[in-house]
């Protein structure tokens, strides 16, 4: 069983993805100005909402 990813921006979930896919497409959401987030599938069930989502304080 392959692993599945979600991208998670301000407002959505992407649908499910390869590892390769989810890092590329973060990637232009980067080039874009779009901030994402790369998830495993199981915890984007547990989010279930992209509002629930805690972005991650980096200090």
């Amino acid at each position: 069983m392959d692993d599945k990813y979600i991208v998670i921006t301000n407002n959505k979930f992407s649908e499910p993805m390869s590892k390769k896919e989810a890092i590329n497409l973060v990637k232009d959401y980067d080039n874009k100005g779009i901030v994402g987030y790369i998830v495993s599938e199981e915890e984007a069930k547990r989010i279930k909402d992209p509002s629930n989502f805690n972005e991650p304080k980096w200090e």
